[in-house]
């Protein structure tokens, strides 16, 4: 597996930058199968939790919509097929990369696990 990143940026609406990140695994045809057969593909790789007051009601719901909205998910899916993610602050930008290349890293342990189910891994020591 090799972890993909591009940057980017455009203007929003008032002219403030708006930083992209990019990201997308490139995977092997072994990866992928694995991925399948285990049903890893809604398997959370990174999630911003911001504590929000959700309130209840009708300002519940409207608050729960705009929590939803601005969370961001990584799954092993969205790796596969890509994800695009837009962020007003660099260092949150910065903050997400680093995390999502330690996620990539732990999922590419899971898969070379999965990889030797059923068969013996020689260790040399």
């Amino acid at each position: 597996m090799r972890l993909l990143l591009r940057r980017d940026q455009r203007s929003g609406l008032l002219g403030k930058v708006i930083f992209i990140l990019e990201v997308r695994a490139d995977l092997s045809n072994e990866e992928r199968a694995n991925i399948k057969k285990y049903k890893l593909g809604e398997t959370e790789l990174y999630a911003s939790h911001e504590m929000i007051d959700r309130g209840s009601g009708l300002l519940g719901m409207a608050s729960r919509f705009a929590h939803k909205a601005m969370t961001i998910n990584v799954s092993v899916s969205d790796l596969q097929n890509g994800k695009r993610i837009e962020i007003k602050d660099i260092v949150e930008m910065l903050a997400i990369e680093d995390q999502i290349k330690e996620a990539a890293k732990t999922f590419k342990a899971v898969l070379e696990a999965a990889s030797h189910f059923g068969g013996e891994e020689a260790i040399e020591i």
